[in-house]
């Protein structure tokens, strides 16, 4: 059951997350208005601080200007502070751009503030733009995924689904992809608009110092080498948290699904030790996932704040020397909180970049497992469908070194019945899907009317049958359409006559909305034998050229069997029909009975041949129908 899991280790992160973004590729022309919307953005963001320095130099101006006497020029009180042995004060003033005397330049300082404010309000209206814009193309990369999922499912073999949890297969579709969801919604924007502010940022440092910029730029070989370690470690946890989810939904499914067999063998104990285990195991995975991948930004703030004050201290002893202005030093070290900032976000998204494409794995995993053999390029066709059904030297095997069904020969003619009888793992129900193409043969080949139906387009075939199983199966909605389905375009008239045939009719008026009653997933709210003849009525309805049977009365009471067998035989009439019968009393009729033993036909004939053989057959209509002469005490 577990095969087509993920294995412990990714099959790589790159390449996973390239698979992942040429997903995007439809949207290019959307990603690029994302990325200059994005782009313009960040380029008003990263000149402010620069413009707010300017005002900080007004201020401080002003200020300085205010304290000097008036009629006093610029270079007098550069010289005085000279004079007084104030050099560093000196050449502060000669950088300053001050006029003695006078105060703040308010109608200046407004401007600036004005401008800067502008530049906020603009840069915030472009992010929301590009947000708007990069939602529409996450959301629609998704539906094509999911649709891409959808169709993968129906394009897997059967054999797939054999060796696969439901819950696991569940968890792959819907947890998994909005996991995927959430990480493009999450990162896309932020790393597109971190990444850029990296380089907006680095730019203005260089231009405004280039001194401060090396400093500031010792940060990131480090950042980038704790990164990586901490992220090679969380990657394996991110897998095994996203397995463990799986496989945890498959114990749920399964225990919800057959809750009352829990309870009534009183395994309540043990499904809750297996669930008790799986949850522990994700617990643990998630949290050394979340923890390891967590150190991330506490060890990415602690490299900026080193960085921050490496800027402060240095940035401080330029001002005192003159070289730098004091808006300047602020503008930096705006820009040094705004370059550590992006990083460490780009940082903290690692585990949601890690726990996505470990999602996106396990969904490339899915799309990649092989699918059903195609249908022919020119399929065969059957022109007039009279149901001449053949087997001719058919071999199969489920695997490949335990043979089931070897060199098997058999003809059922146009309307006739064939029963298959045996006991339990003889092969009756594989014949019947062998003929439906749910499995592809070893050798041999199965005709209809002539026609090798492995030539022929599989929903050509499927449309040519009509199948009643001996597990129900009705979706959540109306009795009336659960019977239409055996027939999308049928009338009203044809859906109450196929309820008629089937009984349906029969308790139907009995329920409080009649064929409007909706029936839950579970079909709790109508019996076992109920839900029986629903799907009896749709097979009726369908009215294909081939009737495959599978105990179909299995769930009926005895006097509701007798009313089905007449129905059956009515909708048998004209048909061929394979009947696989636990109770050989419902195919005493049967135009040809085979008894099938280790996926062989050990005997065939009709119901009183095969008595009068007293063969296998025989001893299995004596193992039912003749009671013990004794009770054993």
């Amino acid at each position: 059951m577990g095969a087509g899991m993920p294995a412990e280790k990714s099959m790589r992160f790159w390449p996973s997350a390239k698979r992942l973004m040429r997903r995007l590729a439809p949207y290019r022309a959307r990603l690029i208005a994302v990325v200059s919307l994005g782009t313009a953005s960040v380029v008003f963001s990263v000149v402010v601080p620069k413009i707010l320095g300017r005002a900080t130099d007004v201020l401080f101006a002003g200020v300085i200007g205010k304290r000097i006497p008036a009629g006093t020029t610029k270079e007098q009180a550069v010289a005085g502070a000279r004079a007084a042995g104030n050099d560093n004060i000196a050449d502060m003033l000669k950088r300053m751009d001050f006029v003695p005397g006078e105060g703040i330049d308010f109608t200046r300082l407004s401007h600036i503030v004005s401008l800067a404010v502008v530049l906020f309000v603009g840069s915030s209206l472009l992010l929301w733009l590009q947000g708007y814009i990069l939602n529409d193309v996450v959301q629609g990369s998704i539906r094509t995924l999911r649709s891409d999922v959808e169709d993968k499912l129906n394009r897997l073999p059967l054999p797939y689904f054999d060796t696969q949890q439901r819950g696991e297969i569940l968890s792959r579709v819907t947890n998994d992809i909005d996991n995927i969801a959430q990480t493009l919604q999450q990162t896309l924007s932020q790393l597109l608009t971190s990444l850029l502010t990296v380089v907006g940022v680095v730019v203005m440092m260089f231009v405004i110092s280039p001194i401060l910029a090396l400093i500031a730029l010792v940060a990131v070989p480090l950042s980038f080498v704790v990164t990586k370690q901490v992220a090679k470690r969380s990657q394996k946890q991110f897998i095994n948290q996203w397995k463990y989810t799986g496989t945890l939904n498959a114990h749920i499914e399964e225990s919800f699904t057959g809750h009352e067999l829990v309870k009534v063998f009183g395994r309540q104990k043990e499904s809750e030790a297996i669930f008790a285990d799986r949850n522990d195991k994700l617990f643990t995975a998630a949290f050394k996932a979340q923890f390891i991948s967590g150190i991330i930004m506490p060890s990415m703030m602690f490299i900026g704040n080193l960085s921050y004050v490496a800027v402060a201290v240095v940035g401080a002893l330029r001002v005192a020397s003159g070289s730098m202005s004091l808006g300047d030093v602020q503008a930096f070290i705006q820009y040094s909180r705004q370059f550590t900032q992006p990083l460490t976000q780009v940082a903290s998204m690692a585990n949601l970049l890690q726990s996505g494409v470990a999602s996106a794995e396990r969904v490339f995993d899915l799309l990649d497992a092989d699918e059903q053999t195609p249908d022919h390029a020119k399929p065969g066709v059957v022109e007039h469908t009279h149901g001449r059904v053949a087997f001719e030297n058919v071999s199969f095997r489920y695997v490949p070194d335990k043979p089931l069904i070897d060199d098997l020969s058999l003809v059922a003619e146009p309307g006739r019945t064939v029963a298959i009888v045996g006991p339990t793992g003889a092969g009756k129900t594989t014949l019947v899907n062998l003929i439906m193409r749910f499995y592809e043969l070893d050798g041999g080949r199965i005709t209809l009317d002539g026609v090798d139906i492995a030539t022929m387009r599989r929903d050509a075939l499927r449309s040519e049958i009509g199948m009643v199983l001996q597990d129900t199966w009705l979706f959540g909605g109306t009795i009336r359409a659960n019977i239409a389905y055996g027939n999308p375009d049928a009338t009203e008239e044809q859906i109450l006559a196929a309820a008629r045939a089937a009984y349906v009719d029969r308790f139907v008026h009995s329920l409080p909305d009649g064929y409007d009653t909706v029936i839950d997933e579970e079909g709790s709210n109508v019996s076992a034998g109920e839900k029986q003849l629903i799907t009896i009525a749709r097979a009726f309805l369908a009215n294909p050229s081939l009737l495959i049977l599978d105990e179909a009365t299995s769930s009926v009471d005895t006097r509701t069997e007798v009313l089905v067998q007449h129905a059956m035989a009515e909708l048998r009439s004209g048909r061929t029909s394979f009947v696989i019968a636990h109770r050989l009393s419902t195919i005493r009729d049967a135009d040809l009975i085979l008894v099938m033993v280790g996926g062989r036909i050990v005997e065939q004939g009709t119901h009183d041949e095969l008595m009068a053989a007293e063969g296998a057959y025989h001893r299995l209509h004596n193992a039912q129908f003749t009671a013990p002469a004794e009770v054993p005490a």
